[in-house]
């Protein structure tokens, strides 16, 4: 028998007790490679993180129904672009930064140590305006760095390989994720 785990007051995940028979249930992350004068913002996660603590990684956040419940419809039944808006929200939360010209880089799926697959949306995106200023509790620091100067931060597995499929994107190469070296 499934039993309810509340995670936050609008999002629910439903725990069959490790089995993954809910093979339709994931929770959605999407992310931002925010470039800047051609540089790009990575961020260290808290130490009071539950997954990655103190890793290096780029600003973003889980989709919630409340993202977009509470809006208006475009039309009689859906409401788009929400994946872009609860980016723009996380990424104002969590680094105080608006950004523009969202554009789809890759995504990734994982079942973590809880059991809890992720299906993680990465995207790039311009930086518009605002300084950065970070969410207390959630991130420790961050630095605005080139491809070369992310080799010396202890990035989540993946993140420098999406940071070179954004510096290829902006020269006009378009590819599939792939370790790069």
């Amino acid at each position: 028998m499934p039993r309810l785990i509340p995670k936050k007051q609008s999002c629910l995940l439903i725990d069959f007790e490790g089995s993954m028979e809910n093979q339709k249930l994931h929770e959605v992350v999407i992310t931002a490679i925010i470039v800047k004068d051609g540089k790009y913002l990575i961020t260290q996660r808290s130490m009071q993180e539950k997954r990655f603590p103190g890793m290096w990684t780029v600003p973003g956040g889980k989709l919630e129904t409340d993202d977009y419940v509470h809006l208006p419809k475009e039309t009689e039944h859906y409401w788009y672009n929400v994946l872009e808006k609860v980016l723009r929200k996380e990424v104002r939360d969590e680094v105080g930064l608006e950004i523009k010209n969202i554009e789809y880089v890759t995504s990734l799926a994982r079942v973590h140590e809880d059991k809890n697959p992720s299906l993680v949306i990465s995207c790039m995106a311009d930086y518009e305006s605002r300084e950065v200023v970070l969410q207390e509790g959630e991130t420790d620091s961050f630095a605005w760095v080139s491809l070369d100067e992310a080799k010396n931060y202890k990035l989540i597995d993946g993140i420098y390989d999406e940071l070179v499929m954004v510096e290829n994107k902006r020269k006009g190469v378009k590819s599939e994720w792939q370790r790069f070296k």
